[in-house]
């Protein structure tokens, strides 16, 4: 009796799953930690690697990019077919500072297998979940006895992801033509749970900004001139307190413009996630929700947009007291920003509201910081149900759909290539990202190595017939 595709897929990732955890292991025992700065020669030498694998792996094309900061990797698998959708996966190589006083049960760069967990900084962020890529595509062209992949494949790994991704975006403008895709996938993302795979469907984008208020010249006496003078503490004071209506909806005029709101279906679909507030909140050290009326908990973290104050200060703070006026004062406002806003419009509307707050005699000067745009895959978009179905394939589970509250560096390649932006990811919260003792759960690893094996050829059969 012949075997099924997905059998053949099954068998391939179980011969070679010894090997493909060896190298895996072998790379994340190179120390790629971005942020500190003796570890540049280590990201260089990841970063010539992976590309080293990717070649092994199959990719005819596989160059390590330079940036002025850390390198990049791309890589490119054309498929004999000329018509083929292409399709970018996008994932990085340097992980977040780690060492063994930091509470790690092990050395954090020499990989430990307890169980059927692999531990290691970068196992699940984001070396493991970059890796499946390559195990993968050599399943998928086991099953289906190709010697290309069924679509146009590239990889684009950076470098800097746990430091900003400061240059990343002028890297893709740089390589627009080469990094040219129908579809980007997202290997940098988690699923909701063990028990319950998800697929993420979007990320809120980000605006920050710094507004410094500045009255007097100098901190002057409060006896003498309190009452009489502009204070710059208390017009941050009442900034803040401007900031939102009674409602928790956020008071800056305009903000709201072009908000994609949640359809109904949208909104059944997490109400469907086995969702513990209170376990949430335990997670949040924090004791009670608050936020946007008319709008769940996941809704206002996933699907809405906010604005925090990140800070506030002015004036004397140390012990006992200075009888003041100050001479300035300071507000760290962040806008979270869902699909339907630009960030250059957000920031012209809090320039003007902020400056109609602020009252004579008090002088405004706004700071905005670079700027990540929101990204947002319609449910019905057919790359995303082939996103769907492979890895429903894999997990022999219903996927349900989820969003991610934070942002990162997907929306520059959404907006630079103009290609919708697909989340791939196996991680699950428990593996502790950025944390002492990161680890990938094994079985779920190679869940995104089968998911992998059959994406490629479910996008190649329906992306053509898409409407």
């Amino acid at each position: 009796m012949s075997q099924t595709p997905d059998s053949v897929v099954r068998t391939y990732i179980q011969q070679h799953r010894a090997a493909f955890l060896d190298d895996l292991a072998e790379w994340l025992r190179i120390p790629s930690v971005s942020a500190q700065p003796d570890h540049a020669p280590d990201v260089r030498r990841s970063a010539d690697w992976l590309a080293a694998k990717l070649k092994e792996t199959g990719f005819p094309t596989a160059e390590v990019w330079q940036t002025p900061g850390a390198p990049a990797v791309f890589a490119e698998w054309p498929c004999e077919d000329p018509h083929a959708p292409t399709v970018l996966v996008y994932g990085h190589h340097d992980v977040q500072p780690a060492a063994r006083e930091d509470g790690w049960d092990s050395e954090p760069f020499e990989p430990v297998v307890r169980g059927n967990r692999l531990y290691a900084r970068g196992a699940a962020d984001d070396k493991g979940q970059v890796f499946f890529h390559t195990l993968g595509v050599r399943a998928h062209l086991a099953a289906t006895g190709r010697s290309t992949p069924a679509v146009h494949l590239k990889l684009i790994v950076e470098g800097e992801e746990e430091s900003g991704s400061p240059h990343f975006r002028a890297l893709v403008e740089q390589h627009a033509e080469r990094l040219a895709a129908d579809a980007v996938i997202v290997s940098d993302t988690g699923m909701w749970s063990e028990d319950t795979p998800t697929v993420c469907t979007g990320m809120r984008g980000l605006a920050e900004c710094e507004i410094r208020l500045y009255g007097p010249d100098q901190d002057i006496h409060s006896g003498s001139f309190g009452g009489a003078v502009p204070n710059p503490a208390t017009a941050a004071a009442r900034l803040v307190a401007a900031l939102h209506d009674e409602h928790a909806r956020v008071a800056i005029p305009g903000f709201y413009d072009g908000v994609v709101e949640l359809t109904d279906r949208e909104r059944e679909l997490l109400a469907e996630l086995p969702f513990d507030e209170q376990q949430w909140l335990r997670t949040a050290k924090s004791y009670a929700t608050e936020g946007e009326a008319g709008y769940t908990t996941l809704e206002r973290i996933w699907a809405r947009p906010t604005a925090e104050v990140n800070g506030i200060g002015g004036g004397y703070q140390g012990p006992g007291s200075k009888t003041i006026v100050p001479s300035s004062a300071l507000v760290k406002l962040s806008f979270r920003l869902v699909a339907g806003q630009d960030p250059g419009q957000v920031e012209k509307a809090v320039r003007a509201w902020a400056e109609q707050q602020v009252p004579p005699g008090i002088r405004c000067d706004i700071t905005f910081r670079g700027a990540t745009r929101p990204c947002l895959t319609p449910l019905d978009h057919p790359a995303l149900r082939s996103v769907t179905r492979a890895m429903g394939r894999a997990f022999e589970k219903p996927i349900r759909f989820t969003r991610e509250g934070g942002s990162g560096p997907a929306a520059d390649l959404q907006d630079v290539l103009d290609a919708p932006v697909l989340f791939l990811g196996i991680s699950v919260p428990s593996d502790g990202w950025h944390a002492p003792n990161e680890k990938v759960e094994l079985d779920l690893l190679l869940k995104g190595v089968e998911t992998a094996a059959y994406l490629w050829g479910d996008l190649a059969e329906n992306w053509r017939h898409a409407p």
